[in-house]
């Protein structure tokens, strides 16, 4: 069923669509307030899962629930020192699907790869120090 955008599902849409730093709600609503001052938490929160139910945005089940308005198949470098989300653009490893398939006769409709580690500007402040 494709539901109708209301300015405020639009703005949300559009907030997470045009960041590359897969925003918390929190983040959206901090970001939107000053365009939108009647916007409450909830409103982001709901509008947030709908859209990411719908398809239309990705939700990121890290500890912070995340979403990305990136949809197609990509992996994620998570630091574990600042928490920064950061999409790696590299070959989504359609072969693992194949392998999972041809091993066990499950059907993958898709797959989340995630790596963990420090960012490169979190490690070049621990050189620093």
């Amino acid at each position: 069923m494709q539901r109708r955008y209301s300015r405020q599902r639009e703005l949300i849409l559009n907030c997470v669509k045009n960041t590359r730093e897969h925003p918390t709600p929190d983040m959206v609503y901090q970001t939107l307030m000053p365009v939108c001052p009647n916007l409450s938490r909830g409103t982001v929160y709901r509008n947030l899962n709908l859209l990411a139910e719908e398809g239309v945005i990705e939700r990121l089940p890290f500890p912070i629930e995340r979403f990305d308005g990136r949809t197609d198949p990509h992996p994620h470098f998570i630091c574990q020192s600042c928490g920064s989300v950061t999409d790696l653009e590299m070959d989504s490893q359609k072969e693992w699907d194949d392998e999972v398939q041809r091993k066990t006769g499950h059907i993958v409709q898709r797959h989340a790869t995630y790596f963990y580690g420090i960012c490169a500007c979190c490690a070049n402040v621990q050189e620093e120090t």
